[in-house]
């Protein structure tokens, strides 16, 4: 058995089975990919089949001089799962990994921006330029609607049900919801689709996305994260930011201003509550306020 046809039957499987995003899935392969390499530069025969827990051991010993702890963490745990599905075709009796412990890590809690913050970039931008409209849109859409970045660029017109104000987000595993729009956001994204996006000669193939670059093609997640640097830097802004903040900002200003944690949970899509709450990162005078507002007591 060689690492990269089982490796392609992985993927198969996470793609079919798992119903696992492209990006999901290339992130799994990459971290296998690194114990193959490993495997090759030690001159190692071991297969998946064979492979012995000492050798991950070693592996995984290795990985602290050029991963950080965080990274560590996800590839023990993308092996342990990678193992599992080999034990499940029958390929092996055990998973070897299954007695090597992830590294101790914390929570890391996320960066927002302030409202202050957002509406000045919003302001940054240059509504002469043929962009200006849709990178207003784009912005007004991640924050407002709390996407991420992948969902943002697969968002499509006929995702769009301005009548009933929400728009049909696809998550990852291709699992879709619906999330409420503002008039706000609405008016932003009409002006740009009525105005701009109607004038633009579009490739075949993408006439239904919603966000288009200037070959009238589907924007790339690279783009999106270039648009949002260079308004960074516009402003001065002293944080290190991307399209998630948005996502994050979207989140912990619902919840300072009263919003429900499960609604939140809804509107981003995520399978576990526990997961939502690393989003709710609220300083002590909401939570001072909170106390005071709403405590018997008090």
């Amino acid at each position: 058995m060689k690492w990269n046809d089982i490796l392609n039957d992985y993927e198969h499987y996470l793609k079919i089975e798992r119903g696992l995003s492209e990006n999901s899935i290339k992130n799994y392969s990459l971290d296998i990919q690194k114990l193959i390499n490993f495997l090759t530069l030690s001159n190692s025969t071991e297969n998946p089949k064979k492979i012995e827990k000492e050798t991950l051991q070693q592996f995984v010993y290795e990985l602290p001089k050029t991963v950080n702890p965080r990274s560590q963490a996800r590839i023990i745990s993308g092996l342990k799962g990678f193992f599992n599905y080999l034990v499940f075709e029958d390929y092996r009796d055990d998973n070897p990994m299954d007695l090597i412990e992830s590294p101790k890590i914390g929570r890391k809690l996320p960066d927002t921006l302030s409202t202050v913050e957002i509406n000045e970039l919003i302001a940054a931008i240059d509504l002469s330029k043929p962009e200006g409209e849709r990178n207003r849109a784009i912005l007004e859409t991640l924050y407002g609607c709390g996407l991420r970045v992948s969902e943002l660029i697969n968002l499509k017109l006929s995702d769009l049900y301005f009548d009933e104000d929400f728009i049909r987000v696809t998550g990852k595993g291709n699992k879709q919801r619906f999330v409420p729009i503002s008039k706000v956001n609405k008016k932003y994204i009409d002006l740009y689709r009525k105005e701009v996006r109607i004038h633009r000669k579009i490739e075949v193939g993408h006439e239904d996305f919603l966000f288009l670059n200037r070959r009238g093609k589907q924007l790339t997640r690279a783009m999106i994260f270039t648009i949002i640097k260079h308004l960074a830097e516009a402003i001065g802004l002293q944080k290190n930011i991307s399209p998630h903040t948005f996502r994050h900002s979207f989140a912990t200003h619902l919840l300072e201003n009263g919003a429900d944690l499960r609604a939140i949970q809804q509107m981003l899509g995520h399978e576990s509550i526990t997961t939502t709450e690393v989003y709710m990162h609220v300083n002590r005078t909401h939570l001072a306020k909170v106390l005071n507002e709403f405590h018997p007591r008090n």
